[in-house]
């Protein structure tokens, strides 16, 4: 069976409250591969699913803080089973400043 390699826009969160981030767009992602060595690749702490195709987008211009549950990504699964797809924009941030904006969400601009 032939692996799903997809292209994935990956947003780095280097700040919550200054928006700070950068989009990284890369292609031939193994669907395959789990989120946890997704993550060892990125060299990070969190993934989060921000934006798939042909669905709706969130207001908040670095991250939605709604729908944790449904929408961080769990280490023990493939990146298909966490419902990333091809197009899918991710997040990619320190999980304890996440936690600290989530709390305080206030914007420093």
């Amino acid at each position: 069976m032939a692996t799903e390699e997809v292209t994935i826009t990956v947003r780095l969160i280097r700040s919550f409250e200054h928006r700070n981030f950068r989009p990284v767009v890369y292609h031939g992602v193994n669907l395959d591969q789990t989120v946890k060595e997704f993550i060892v690749f990125l060299k990070q702490d969190k993934l989060k699913i921000i934006h798939q195709a042909h669905k709706s987008k969130t207001n908040e211009l670095v991250l939605s803080l709604e729908d944790d549950d449904r929408l961080l990504l769990k280490e023990d699964c493939t990146l298909k089973a966490a419902g990333v797809a091809s197009e899918t924009e991710i997040a990619f941030f320190c999980e304890e400043d996440y936690q600290n904006y989530k709390a305080n969400p206030v914007s420093s601009w």
